[in-house]
């Protein structure tokens, strides 16, 4: 129950913030440009980081086609898969307790 109400709460943010992010931006401003705009030096950190601890496969493969995207759309495609485990969480049915007594 707890876990449902997080993920609600996580959806919900992340949705305002894409919302937001498309209204006051440019809608078709790339993910990396605005990160680009908040930390010059941020996405250096990030290529460094990800090709020299993790893999270099994953910053060609992964990383930049995710920094090309809309800025919009990360948040909200992460709402939208925190939405849906708050839906299926609340859909499921509690354990029955016997009603029995010893």
């Amino acid at each position: 129950m707890i876990a449902q109400r997080i993920f609600a709460v996580l959806a919900a943010a992340l949705l305002v913030g894409a919302v937001a992010l498309a209204t006051l931006g440019p809608p078709s401003l790339p993910l990396g440009q605005l990160i680009f705009m908040l930390d010059h030096d941020v996405m250096d950190a990030m290529r460094v980081g990800i090709e020299g601890h993790i893999a270099g496969w994953l910053w060609r493969s992964v990383a930049v086609p995710v920094l090309v995207r809309p800025a919009w759309l990360v948040p909200a495609g992460l709402g939208l898969i925190c939405a849906g485990a708050a839906v299926s969480l609340f859909n499921r049915k509690p354990a029955r307790r016997s009603h029995r007594r010893s």
